[in-house]
Parts: C-alpha cells; sequence; structure tokens
C-alpha cells in the first residue's frame, strides 16, 4: 500500500543534518516566561514565542508512521485539530485514524443547527483575535467554505474582516435600553494598583486564590470589571490565575475591550465556518468516525512511572466494546467537556435539569477523566472542576426573529443593518442593571448558510443564575423561553409590545451546567500536562490540559493541546510556540498603561514624550482622545508633570521621605495582595 502524503526522501544529500536532528533534544513546549531572550551557541532554535512563517515548517516523518494507528476520543476542535497535526506534520496515513464521538454530529462545543421553523440554536459563540497561532495554522490549510481552490479558510475569514471592521457603539445599556457611557474603564487609582499587583504576581503563588479573593468591592463595580466578566464570562468566585493569564494572553488588546475593536469573526455560526470544512477535509484524507460511541475507560500496563495505554472501553449501541491498541498505536483523549449535559429549552418549557441522572451519557466525559484520575495522580484533580455545578453553569438563548419591534431596536443598537451582511452588534451588549447580568449578540447575518433573508438570530445570554429577573420573576433557569424573550424585552424599554415580539420569535434555550469549569480555582497538579508524566502513547486534550501561559475558553487552547499532545509522542522535532508576546512589546504595554489609566496621560509619560518626542521612536508612544503625532513633541505635558514631582518632594520636606514613598509602593506592588 502507498501513501500519497508521505514524501519520498532522498537522504543522501542531508545526510549530515538528518543525522544531527535525530539526535537534537527538541522541548515541544518551551515556556517564554522562563527564559531570557538572546543570541549564542545555545539558541539554535527560534525564541519561544516567535509567530509567523519561520515556525510554519514542514517536519520529517518518524520512523513507522504508516503502520502506526491513533484513537481521537472527542470530535471537537481539540479532536479534529489532532487527527490534523498527525496527519500534516506527523504524515500518518488518514485512513490510519479513527475518531470517537459520544454524539451524532461532530463538532464538540462548536455547534450550530436548527432551521427557521424550529428555531436555530447555537450554545455558544467564539470571541476571537488575530494571533491564534496554532488555530490559524490549522485554517491556513483547510479548503475555503465559499470560495474556490486554493483559497483556505483563513482567506476568507481575512476577506470578511478586513474589509468589515467589527466595533460596537453600545457595548453597555442600562435604564430599559439607554445607551451607557462604556468610552473607559472608570479605574480609580486604587484598582490600577490592584490590577498591577496582578500583573507583577508569580503564577505559583496564585493556588486556589479567587477573583473576589483579590480585588476589592469597588474594582468589581468598574466599568473595566464589567466588560472583563461579560466579555470572557468570569465569575468573582473564579480563579484570579486564570485572569492573570488573560492579562498576559491579550494584553495587545486592552485598548479594544470597550468597544470591541480587537475582535474578529467569522461570516456564519462556528460549525459551519470551521468544523464542517475541517471535517471535510479530514474525511477527504481517510480518517474515520464513530458517532455514538461512549468511551468510558482506558486499559493501562503501568510499571513503576510508566503507563502505557492498551485499550479503549467503550459503550455503543450494541453494548460494551473493547478496542485493543497496537504496540506502537497512540491514544488521545478529551477529558471534560464544557458543554456536557447540556439541557435545552424551547418558548414554551424550560430546559430540564440532567447532571447525575442515572443514564450512560450523562457526565461520561468526567466520568471517562475520573476514571484516569484513579489510576495515577498524573491525571490532576477532575473534581476541582466539575464539584460546584451551581459555579460553573449559565445559561443562552437563541432566537430566530422575523421582523418586529424587537428587531426595529436591535437595529438602533447595531453599527450596520442587521440585514447588511456587515457587523451587526459587534459583540455582546450587555445590561449593567439586569439582575440576570445579560448580554445579546448579533453577529454577522444570515448566521446559518440557508437562512432566509427574513431572519435575524441574535444570541442571549447571562451570567447570574439564582437571581429573580427584574420583570420575570424567576431565576433564568427556571423560565421558559417566551419569560427570557419577555425579561430582554424588559431591558429593551418593549414591554408594551411584547406580544408581538414572541409572536415573530422561536426562542431555543440551553443550560449549560459545565460550561465555565474550567475557571474554577486551582492550583499546581489540578490540571494534567498534554502528555502525563509517565505516559507511553496517551495524551490529554482539550480546557482542562496545563499549559505553560495559555488561557482557557478559547479555540486556540484547544488547539494548542492537540498539536502538543502528537509532537510530543510521535518525538516530532518542532516547537509548539508560546502565546503571542504582546506582553512583552513596549508598543502595547504603553498603549495599554494609558487605556487603564482611563486614556489619560499616566505617571512618567512626560518624560517619555520629552525624550522621545521627534525621534525614531515616537511611534511607540501613545496618543491621547483626538490628539495627533504633532502633540507628542510638545513639552507640556512634561513641565506638568514635574512641576507634580517638586510639590509632592516639597510636601514630603525631604528627598528621602519621597524615597521611602516611592519604596514603599513599590513593596506594596511586589508584596502580593
Amino acid at each position: 500500500m502507498t501513501f500519497p502524503d508521505k514524501p519520498n526522501l532522498d537522504h543522501a544529500r542531508l545526510k549530515t543534518h538528518f543525522d544531527a536532528m535525530a539526535e537534537q533534544d527538541v522541548d515541544v513546549t518551551p515556556d517564554a516566561s522562563s527564559r531570557h531572550l538572546h543570541n549564542g551557541l545555545d539558541t539554535s532554535l527560534p525564541p519561544a514565542d516567535l509567530h509567523g512563517s519561520y515556525t510554519n515548517h514542514r517536519p520529517l516523518p518518524t520512523d513507522g508512521i504508516e503502520d502506526r494507528h491513533a484513537y481521537i476520543v472527542g470530535s471537537g476542535i481539540g479532536g479534529l485539530s489532532t487527527a490534523f497535526f498527525l496527519i500534516r506534520d506527523g504524515h500518518m496515513p488518514g485512513q490510519n485514524i479513527t475518531i470517537l464521538e459520544s454524539q451524532k454530529i461532530e463538532g464538540g462545543a462548536l455547534d450550530g443547527a436548527g432551521d427557521a421553523e424550529a428555531g436555530y440554536i447555537v450554545r455558544g459563540g467564539r470571541e476571537m483575535e488575530m494571533t491564534y497561532q496554532n488555530f490559524w495554522d490549522v485554517f491556513s490549510e483547510i479548503p475555503a467554505v465559499e470560495l474556490p481552490k486554493p483559497f483556505t479558510v483563513l482567506d476568507e475569514y481575512r476577506i470578511v474582516n478586513d474589509a468589515d471592521k467589527n466595533w460596537s457603539k453600545a457595548r453597555l445599556l442600562e435604564k430599559q435600553g439607554q445607551i451607557g457611557d462604556f468610552s473607559t474603564m472608570g479605574l480609580g487609582r486604587l484598582h490600577q494598583l490592584e490590577l498591577v499587583r496582578l500583573f507583577l504576581a508569580r503564577k505559583e503563588d496564585l493556588d486556589d486564590i479567587t477573583v473576589a479573593d483579590w480585588f476589592s468591592e469597588g474594582f468589581l463595580k468598574t466599568n473595566f470589571y464589567m466588560f472583563w466578566c461579560t466579555m470572557f464570562a468570569f465569575q468573582t468566585w473564579h480563579s484570579v490565575l486564570e485572569m492573570k493569564l488573560y492579562m498576559h494572553r491579550f494584553l495587545h488588546l486592552m485598548d479594544g475591550l470597550n468597544d470591541m475593536t480587537a475582535l474578529v469573526f467569522p461570516k456564519y455560526n462556528q460549525y459551519d465556518s470551521f468544523v464542517r470544512p475541517l471535517m471535510a477535509w479530514l474525511k477527504d484524507k481517510g480518517v474515520k468516525i464513530q458517532y455514538d460511541t461512549i468511551v468510558y475507560d482506558l486499559e493501562m500496563d503501568v510499571t513503576g512511572e510508566t503507563k502505557t495505554t492498551t485499550a479503549i472501553q467503550c459503550h455503543i449501541g450494541t453494548g460494551d466494546k473493547t478496542i485493543t491498541l497496537g504496540a506502537r498505536d497512540l491514544a488521545f483523549v478529551t477529558i471534560g467537556s464544557i458543554v456536557e449535559d447540556t439541557a435545552y429549552g424551547e418558548n414554551h418549557t424550560a430546559p430540564p435539569q440532567k447532571v447525575n441522572a442515572p443514564d450512560q451519557c450523562v457526565g461520561a466525559s468526567w466520568r471517562l477523566w475520573k476514571n484516569l484520575a484513579r489510576k495515577s495522580s498524573s491525571f490532576g484533580r477532575p473534581e476541582k472542576f466539575c464539584g460546584n455545578v451551581p459555579r460553573s453553569t449559565w445559561e443562552s438563548a437563541t432566537l430566530t426573529c422575523r421582523p418586529s419591534p424587537l428587531v426595529d431596536k436591535l437595529k438602533e443598537l447595531s453599527v450596520n443593518d442587521p440585514y447588511s451582511g456587515k457587523t451587526v452588534t459587534g459583540g455582546i451588549v450587555t445590561f449593567t442593571d439586569s439582575a440576570w447580568l445579560m448580554s445579546l449578540t448579533i453577529n454577522r447575518q444570515p448566521h446559518f448558510p440557508e437562512q432566509p433573508d427574513d431572519v435575524i438570530v441574535p444570541w442571549v445570554y447571562a451570567l447570574i443564575m439564582d437571581a429573580p429577573g427584574d420583570y420575570v420573576k424567576k431565576p433564568m433557569p427556571d423560565c421558559t423561553g417566551d419569560e427570557i424573550l419577555t425579561e430582554l424585552c424588559f431591558h429593551l424599554g418593549l414591554i408594551d409590545q411584547v406580544d408581538a415580539v414572541l409572536d415573530a420569535t422561536k426562542v431555543r434555550t440551553a443550560l449549560m451546567p459545565y460550561i465555565t469549569a474550567q475557571f474554577m480555582p486551582r492550583a499546581k497538579g489540578d490540571r494534567p500536562w498534554a502528555v502525563p508524566e509517565g505516559s507511553t502513547n496517551l495524551a490529554c486534550l482539550g480546557q482542562f490540559v496545563e499549559t505553560h501561559n495559555d488561557v482557557v475558553f478559547t479555540l486556540e487552547s484547544s488547539v494548542r493541546t492537540a498539536r502538543t499532545g502528537v509532537y510530543s509522542l510521535l518525538g516530532i522535532k518542532k516547537q509548539v510556540p508560546d502565546i503571542y508576546p504582546g506582553q512583552y512589546d513596549i508598543r502595547r504595554l504603553l498603549r495599554a498603561t494609558r487605556t487603564l489609566n482611563n486614556d489619560e496621560e499616566f505617571l512618567g509619560e512626560g518624560l517619555l514624550r520629552r525624550l522621545l518626542g521627534g525621534t525614531y521612536l515616537e511611534h511607540i508612544l501613545p496618543l491621547g482622545p483626538k490628539e495627533e503625532v504633532a502633540d507628542l513633541r510638545k513639552h507640556g505635558m512634561f513641565e506638568q508633570q514635574l512641576s507634580s514631582l517638586r510639590g509632592l518632594i516639597e510636601e514630603s520636606h525631604t528627598l528621602d521621605t519621597a524615597k521611602t514613598w516611592i519604596q514603599g509602593v513599590t513593596d506594596k506592588l511586589r508584596g502580593g495582595r
């Protein structure tokens, strides 16, 4: 049998380098936060966080790859990307790869289904950005959804977003549909110091600390935290370590946090935009997928610290089945699931809670992870994430809207006509005075390829699940779709027209008990690494896998775990780039500093302008509101800040007192909470 995807290599001319590479020790997952950037004899490989074409080279195939097989548990973006990397970078024949999926359709959390009559549904959406190096690497090779070959999903994505800038004109709403002030972060000096302390804190010092533990009550009432918690779905009881990682990961986007200008979105929903084209590519390569297959345990040979997976135990329609792994076969397992046990409702029904129901399907991914954790502590502690359902739950509602007063109101809040095909709300619109902390969004329409021209599909979600609504006096999970829509109409100032809205709107709800389980407070050892310590042929995938610096709840993080697992188990001599290094970019740091200072001048900015204004490096300085480049060359800010510093010293009487004050501030910043 021949395998067309495996290159025919002529070793003669490159034998010296092939042999040297075989002996080379490559750290597949370099940690940029623990290395000092330099050039020297010890830097044969690129910097840990280098992004771009130089990191997109094709690695050599490993010995005997054509005879190896891989079994992938779960067909979310992590599982599908695993198959992609096995084929492209591992040179494994597609027909040697089998995906085991518990549902009747692939995609995991990346869903999108329904029609205009029954109503469309998407459990959630993905706010995306440009620096997802691993994710965009995959989709730079997957054929486009609508353009002909050789165009790719990435090519199509660029066309849509480059020509249609995302932004929001109504990020915050209050008082039944009035646009609130979202122009600044609303952070006072002490609030800013709380953020700086977190930015400077060491990751290892933040185990099991919550957002509420770290921040003051006043901070949690700022615009900044309103933007943050509703955009990323953070709660005060979630991990402050994860919040810190988000700050570092997305520091380069800080000045687009309030108006959503940092984001990019696909043309269609996440299933049609990403899952469908990737699945088509995999099937074309010969990858097999087996649906309705619930994997509940793995058999392992354990010798000392070494663990080798020998079989996969699963339940299929005809009963239990054991899949035996060959001596060189590989297993990739998605542990945990943020959409496990989703309960659904409609216009006239509330979603029934399914957690702990006596059913083979209920809690399947969590049961698998728990079984693995019983075999070895290297698989982490799943109970830390799935053990407090009330604190990891929220609910969403997908609306299928024909013309009505609701659509007319949404037009007022949109940057373009919802029927235009362009950006609509530009991301979520949050009702700041909602007891449920409700938000809504309308992505580009149509949101589904076959969606009728007169239909709009908004999406609604809320974070607070235990409080009665402001109009409908029930917690959101107890409400029917019509009741959720009624609460929405109240906050939009449409309660007098609610009957007309109800008549024109289909509502499908999704109550997700583990949707923010990945944010729960954690400590070292709670999550396994992609390849758990001692594992010879098993890798873990998904949102509950440890990484050096990346965050959870993104497409990028799932793809990162897939790539890491493939490279590690196959011994591929290629690095998985660390997160985008925007946090080390002086331009981004200065811009973020001004943004967090409510777009006002920050301490020392005048001195920077005095030194760099009018020089080659002038462009690194941030501009204030309504400022032009010429303003950077004026000395007024420097003189004003110098005068303020003189006044501080005079008030303190002596320079030594001023030094003591500065040292005290520094110690406080570095000393923790």
